[in-house]
């Protein structure tokens, strides 16, 4: 018997991945971003800016993968913040609308432990940007 500690992959972030492989019309790009999404911890959140440098990418082009990402919260686009630690858009509603979605993204942060701070230009998220990307 191996004294070794042996883990197995997590099944939510399995089927999520088949998901995205299997997914017929996702294009290459989408599904690299999503796949890089599972790797984001729950808890932690990033910028639009360190997955775009991570995928050697543009900060618009991420967003534009976010709004169209049909997996959410499964894959988890909430992680995603602007470069201030704003919340950004969510789900198709942008930083400025000030809809139930931006809403619902904070509380889904807040769910996992993220704390935000309010201040003059609204929520900041407080911690570090995750760049560990896997």
């Amino acid at each position: 018997m191996s004294s070794k500690a042996t883990t197995s992959p997590d099944p939510k972030i399995q089927k999520s991945l088949h998901r995205i492989t299997t997914h017929p019309t996702l294009t290459p790009y989408r599904r690299r971003v999503y796949r890089a999404l599972l790797s984001i911890p729950a808890g932690r959140w990033t910028t639009y800016a360190a997955l775009a440098k991570y995928l050697h990418s543009s900060p618009r082009a991420v967003g534009s993968a976010m709004r169209t990402n049909p997996f959410a919260p499964d894959v988890p686009c909430h992680r995603v913040l602007a470069a201030d630690g704003s919340l950004g858009g969510y789900m198709g509603s942008g930083p400025a609308s000030g809809s139930e979605n931006l809403r619902r993204k904070q509380r889904l942060l807040e769910s996992e432990g993220v704390t935000f701070t309010e201040g003059g230009k609204g929520v900041r998220a407080v911690g570090e940007c995750f760049v560990g990307f896997a």
